[in-house]
């Protein structure tokens, strides 16, 4: 029988006008349908999104997802599909995938990412090979890859970095110190300034003379 537009009470074992189905077939499954003040029951072949089918021996119902941004179930502990912007990851849905795991776009799920240790210390402080003779130069530390992702297609960390550091000892021992180029040629462009000025105040002093 249809009681208005629509027909609540097809698949019912017994209908009510005002609430719609109240027992279903068998193999169909109960949903209690809301709408505002409004509720009637309705009997359906598979459960609308966010309820899963919950069959017992009394009669088959759909029953709520209790897990958060879940479309659809397997049970109310244990999403199969998060809602849109949701990552899935052991029957749970995420925003973005929990340490250690990397996230597949196109299936929006959750996978084993690459997996790497510990840093190593810092490295000794050296430039060119040498660990003396210059101010500055770099150290580097490494870690190792524990595991690697379960798809070629993701990525690990970086394993190594290296940053800028200050060199125990500038001047290597034994070596001849030698005075950096830059004050050379300071050394040298003032030896030629004062040059230049003796000369100038000589040609002075004798345009000096001549004129008296």
């Amino acid at each position: 029988a249809n009681y208005g537009p629509n027909p609540v009470c097809k698949g019912c074992l017994s209908c009510s006008k005002d609430n719609g189905c109240i027992r279903c077939q068998h193999k169909l499954f109960f949903f209690l349908r809301r709408e505002g003040m409004r509720q009637y029951g309705e009997c359906l072949h598979s459960c609308p999104s966010g309820y899963y089918g919950l069959r017992t021996p009394d009669m088959n119902r759909c029953s709520r997802c209790r897990i958060e941004n879940c479309d659809s179930c397997f049970s109310r502990d244990f999403c199969t599909k998060c809602k849109t912007g949701f990552y899935s990851h052991r029957g749970r849905c995420f925003r973005g995938c929990p340490t250690g795991f990397a996230a597949l776009e196109d299936l929006m799920e959750c996978v084993e990412g690459c997996e790497v240790g510990q840093w190593s210390e810092w490295g000794t402080c050296s430039r060119n090979n040498k660990t003396c003779g210059f101010k500055w130069g770099l150290e580097t530390r490494t870690r190792q890859i524990v595991k690697k992702p379960a798809k070629d297609t993701i990525p690990c960390p970086t394993i190594a970095e290296s940053r800028r550091c200050k060199m125990a000892m500038r001047h290597c021992p034994g070596g001849k110190w030698r005075r950096p180029a830059k004050t050379k040629d300071k050394k040298k462009k003032k030896k030629n300034l004062m040059e230049r000025a003796q000369k100038q105040h000589s040609i002075f002093l004798a345009t000096d003379k001549t004129s008296q």
